[in-house]
């Protein structure tokens, strides 16, 4: 019996798992007042069917059972909870302090799943491939700036189908969009008394269900815009939370599974919960029931909105029961799926738990962000890593994945300073963030050239443009798949902030009148470039040799020695050069 609602002939049946529930009441909500109808137990499920197509209908349940909280127990009858397998919400979630005491109703706040028919369709197959360009992109911040994008669209999913931001794709040729986040969370319980408000989404609490203020059309909307970027060449890559939900720690919200199932969370031997996540909880995909709401999510996405694939976030947690592995069971379900396995996945290959590290781990044909390369390219344009190093990140990171280049090459990404950030703080600024600077990468292998922040002078703008330039070139010319995220070719700047989750204002918000826009131009010419020579990135530095910029052959003391300052390349399609003196990268 799958969860969920179902509608066939005429009628109307839900199906949602509560394994140690007394007793569920399905709640329907259309006018007042509220409509209750008693479930019966089918096993670990409870079901009720009722007459009538419903769509449009609101909907969530109320579970009774034993409150202890310390023993995992948080069934409270007066918390109305979210169907796990909502696919669309009326509103979105708001943190209130009511949502974690027991007795208090919650009916009034918590949003209704919205009962809907979804037509699938037979997917078409990826259009990414690997070698391609990704561009990570924040739906809101994207698009809320824009000024050829109307106004009633901006910062919504139908904002990236317009003509101005696709013209602006196609010109970086961008083989898949990444989008950050789009399934509906809750703010972090901290942000709202500091006037804050979580604006990437990395805290949801429904994996299926669309946020609205990200996508009010629903699936529909998500459908269509993935369609009109399908038929310009561009796939649609959904960033995907699955390793922890916004009902965080014990001092948590009672929203949805904390309420039917707290079992899906996993806990240590004396009980508590286990944070691997560092969000206060982790989902236990040792439990089967939790994996098959994953695989169901991805199947959702797949099947009514026809996505290209995946990109998910803290990934090792879907791997773990406690500890990491590599073979663990939700790597042979996907590549068994008929939905599932022609699909791109993308691991963010770490997370914070013990043995979190895992880049190079994931399964042959996974994708893997590779954190190395952002590290070891920043690091050699500041003078702190030598050519070798560097040559092992453009040639594909052969020492992390062998023969197999799975290597998502990035310089930045969402979490984190921008390129343009890197070159001009040398250390974080969050205290917008109201965590007095301590949150964020302390580290981050960044230098100001001259001037920590804004400036004026123009030899400190001069030497960010050279090195932005320079870093630019170093990943258009990389083996494997690349990544730039959005801004980052016309020099976006967070001010400094390199956690900038909690800021929905200008910070994210992308400032398209005052890009750089020979800058812009440049990247369009590096896309231009390593898009007609795609098929000599799959194994670059063979059929060639590597040279000293003097045109001498690379010896193995040249690539040791610290002082060398560059190599260059030479194929039989064209020419590398990297010089950290000038500095100067890009083909020739």
């Amino acid at each position: 019996m799958t969860p969920g609602v179902e509608i066939t002939d005429g009628k109307t049946r839900f199906t949602v798992r509560s394994p140690h529930a007394e007793a569920l009441t399905l709640c329907l909500f259309d006018g007042e007042p509220e409509q209750r109808v008693a479930m019966t137990r089918v096993g670990e499920n409870w079901t009720a069917e009722l007459p009538g197509a419903l769509c449009g209908m609101g909907y969530g349940y109320r579970a009774s059972g034993a409150w202890n909280p310390a023993a995992g127990q948080w069934f409270d009858p007066a918390k109305l909870l979210v169907d796990p397998y909502a696919i669309e919400l009326d509103r979105p979630f708001t943190y209130d302090a009511s949502l974690s005491v027991y007795g208090v109703d919650t009916a009034a706040i918590v949003p209704k799943a919205v009962i809907g028919l979804y037509e699938p369709a037979t997917p078409a197959p990826p259009l990414f491939r690997h070698g391609g360009l990704i561009y990570e992109l924040n739906v809101r911040g994207f698009t809320k700036l824009h000024p050829d994008v109307p106004e009633a669209l901006r910062g919504t999913v139908a904002a990236l189908a317009h003509p101005a931001v696709i013209a602006h794709l196609k010109r970086l040729h961008v083989s898949a969009v990444e989008l950050m986040p789009v399934v509906a969370w809750i703010d972090e319980r901290h942000l709202p008394p500091l006037g804050l408000s979580n604006a990437w989404g990395y805290n949801p609490v429904a994996m299926m269900a669309l946020d609205p203020r990200l996508c009010p059309g629903g699936v529909a909307e998500l459908r269509k815009t993935v369609a009109a970027l399908r038929a310009e060449g561009i796939g649609v890559i959904l960033d995907i939370v699955l390793n922890h939900s916004g009902e965080s720690d014990v001092l948590g919200p009672v929203l949805s599974l904390r309420g039917l199932d707290d079992g899906a969370y996993a806990k240590a031997s004396d009980g508590r919960l286990i944070n691997d996540t560092g969000c206060g909880n982790t989902l236990d995909f040792g439990n089967p029931a939790v994996r098959q709401l994953a695989l169901d999510s991805l199947r959702h996405f797949v099947r009514h909105c026809g996505v290209d694939g995946f990109r998910f976030d803290l990934a090792p947690i879907l791997a773990r029961s406690p500890g990491f592995a590599a073979d663990a069971p939700i790597f042979a379900e996907i590549a068994a799926d008929p939905l599932l396995a022609d699909r791109v996945m993308i691991a963010e290959p770490w997370d914070v738990g013990p043995g979190g590290y895992q880049l190079g781990s994931f399964p042959p044909g996974w994708l893997e962000w590779n954190d190395r390369y952002r590290d070891d390219v920043r690091r050699f344009w500041k003078g702190e890593a030598g050519v070798d190093v560097l040559a092992t990140r453009v040639a594909g990171s052969s020492d992390l994945f062998g023969k197999d280049c799975r290597s998502v090459n990035f310089l930045a990404a969402h979490d984190g300073f921008t390129l343009a950030d890197t070159l001009a703080y040398e250390h974080r600024h969050n205290d917008a963030n109201g965590e007095d600077n301590r949150d964020g990468h302390g580290e981050n292998f960044s230098w100001n050239n001259g001037a920590e922040g804004v400036t004026e002078d123009p030899e400190v703008l001069a030497r960010r443009s050279a090195f932005a330039r320079a870093m630019l070139g170093t990943l258009f010319v990389s083996t494997g798949t690349i990544m730039l995220t959005a801004g980052d070719e016309f020099g976006r700047s967070q001010l400094g902030n390199n956690n900038a989750y909690a800021q929905d204002n200008a910070i994210t918000w992308i400032d398209w009148e005052g890009r750089d826009r020979h800058l812009e131009s440049f990247v369009f010419g590096l896309a231009a470039w390593r898009n007609e020579r795609s098929s000599a990135f799959v194994r670059f530095s063979e059929n060639g040799q590597w040279r000293r910029l003097d045109g001498a052959p690379m010896h193995p003391g040249d690539w040791e020695w610290p002082q060398t300052r560059g190599f260059s390349w030479e194929g039989p399609d064209y020419c590398l050069l990297i010089d950290r003196t000038g500095p100067n990268a890009g083909p020739a």
